[in-house]
């Protein structure tokens, strides 16, 4: 026993050496619940395929940016495409950091098949990654889990409908001059807001709210996120924002010209909406 006992310590010391020594050798990829600020790549997934009324079906996509904080920039072209059919297909090209599921649609016809896949390739850093879109049966999904971000609840007998949301029209900016982004939004009103319950305070002769309940729902808002460009956008305030007399307002400031997408979300508590708007930003 007493053997055993003085050769663990080092046992263990020496695969922790050994594992500093090769970490130190090898390059920095992408490590299973590791977390980088830079330098990874972003991954496509394919969230499922919609089964529209006509006949048609809607395959949907979203991905996942191993980063942190770095937001990439991938063109739609040989290492940003979509195959079959032309490489640009409304995919976007610019990618925060984190996850973002059920990003963009592709409508695909009747006949498509089970079989027949919607591959879309990824390039970045490095290494490329790709997503199989097809008809798979385990991977039907409803309009609602959409809206409601893959939360079905309170089920699909509720009476709420997601909120209707439009972009005002803008005229072309040019670099370094903000643009004023308007949101016009309807909704009918439900959800209702959360009561909140009061309970007598123990110490002070104030009331006192119960923290279960106590967080009433943020009420119909707007986010806005940068789909498409050549340089990062940036929001005065990116959301959520409150919609006051049916407009969410806020201005986008653009580094550089091009041609940028917009994506305005508008949420009333349970269901979303989303809306693009397309920007030309010009020289001074």
């Amino acid at each position: 026993m007493r053997c055993v006992r003085s050769l663990f310590p080092v046992s263990i010391l020496f695969v922790a050496g050994l594992y500093l020594a090769v970490a130190q050798n090898l390059p920095q990829t992408y490590i299973p619940q590791t977390k980088f600020s830079r330098g990874q790549d972003v991954v496509p997934s394919f969230d499922g395929w919609i089964r529209n009324t006509d006949g048609t079906f809607t395959l949907v996509f979203g991905y996942f940016n191993r980063n942190l904080e770095e937001e990439l920039v991938i063109p739609a072209g040989p290492d940003n495409k979509l195959e079959p059919g032309v490489p640009d297909q409304g995919q976007p090209t610019y990618f925060l950091p984190r996850r973002h599921a059920w990003i963009f649609r592709v409508k695909v016809p009747a006949d498509w098949g089970a079989n027949k896949e919607l591959v879309w390739t990824l390039t970045s850093h490095g290494r490329t990654e790709k997503a199989y879109g097809s008809l798979q049966p385990d991977e039907e999904i409803l309009e609602r889990q959409v809206m409601t971000r893959g939360n079905l609840s309170p089920g699909l007998d509720d009476p709420n409908k997601p909120p209707a949301v439009s972009i005002a029209p803008v005229q072309s900016p040019h670099v370094g001059e903000p643009l004023t982004l308007t949101a016009l939004v309807t909704d009918d009103g439900l959800p209702k807001p959360r009561a909140t319950k009061v309970r007598p305070a123990v110490n002070a002769g104030k009331a006192q709210t119960d923290s279960a309940t106590a967080r009433p729902r943020i009420g119909l808002n707007v986010t806005w996120l940068q789909y498409r460009g050549p340089g990062k956008v940036t929001f005065d305030e990116a959301g959520p924002i409150l919609v006051n007399n049916g407009q969410a307002i806020t201005k986008a400031h653009f580094p550089e010209p091009g041609v940028y997408v917009l994506r305005a979300t508008a949420n009333d508590g349970e269901l979303s909406t989303t809306r693009d708007i397309t920007v030309s930003v010009t020289e001074r």
